[in-house]
């Protein structure tokens, strides 16, 4: 029997900007990552998600990323280390705020766009934080990009972690993901997202973007929840892994 996390990130309107079909894709994800407030989210946005998650039996992990509001976080920064570590304790307890007083434990971290994929290579960041998760609460699980180095570092730690894999980006030849601004990063058609979805959980293995084969591990599938075809691909991966015989549970 095969086994996978199914995640959405979410919360990412803000003020009068809606994003994201929140309200319908939590029907049937089992782990929301909900935005705090400083790439996208804010308090109000952040509660309702928390509230809806609760509802439904959804877990709920920390969405930490760059203070870029404007390139919702999608821009690269230059930080320090320590810049780092406090703007993702800072957005995990904000989060932690909203988890605690609806009686719910905050399940883990996964960094957002620019900040997620420098974890791919860059240590400074990925040990950054992996110290802020360490000090804030040594059970929450780090999601990292398949093949990032955030995962050795958050496990060299100690703690638990959980390789995500995605089923609406394309890989490059090294496991990170294809650069946005490239043509093919992301997959808009659902039945080549959806087989390689089962492909990349069965057999453990996906075709970048040049056509080579890579290996790869999926404890978690992420469907970004901004694409345009969010909704049709969670309710298809239901649909497709039921009949494929791969379960769908929250870490």
């Amino acid at each position: 029997m095969y086994c996978v996390d199914l995640n959405s990130d979410m919360g990412e309107s803000f003020g009068a900007y809606k994003l994201g079909g929140d309200e319908e894709i939590i029907k049937y994800v089992t782990t929301a990552n909900a935005a705090c407030g400083w790439h996208a989210g804010d308090p109000m946005v952040m509660d309702k998600v928390v509230k809806m998650a609760k509802e439904r039996n959804v877990v709920v992990g920390a969405h930490p990323g760059y203070p870029d509001l404007m390139g919702f976080g999608r821009r690269k920064m230059v930080l320090s280390f320590d810049e780092v570590k406090n703007y993702v304790k800072y957005q995990i307890g904000a989060l932690h705020a909203f988890t605690q007083s609806y009686g719910m434990k905050l399940n883990h971290v996964a960094p957002h766009g620019a900040m997620g994929n420098q974890c791919q290579y860059d240590e400074g960041i990925s040990t950054a934080i992996v110290e802020a998760v360490t000090e804030f609460d040594k059970d929450l699980i780090i999601y990292y990009c398949a093949g990032a180095v955030l995962g050795d570092i958050a496990k060299a730690a100690g703690l638990r972690t959980a390789s995500e894999i995605f089923a609406d980006r394309a890989y490059m030849d090294d496991l990170s993901l294809v650069p946005r601004k490239m043509e093919g990063s992301v997959i808009t058609n659902e039945d080549v997202a959806i087989a390689r979805c089962v492909r990349m959980i069965k057999e453990g293995k996906v075709t970048s973007i040049n056509g080579k084969e890579l290996d790869i591990k999926g404890d978690t599938l992420c469907v970004h929840g901004d694409g345009p075809k969010a909704l049709a691909f969670v309710q298809r991966i239901r649909e497709t892994f039921a009949k494929e015989g791969i379960e769908i549970k929250h870490l």
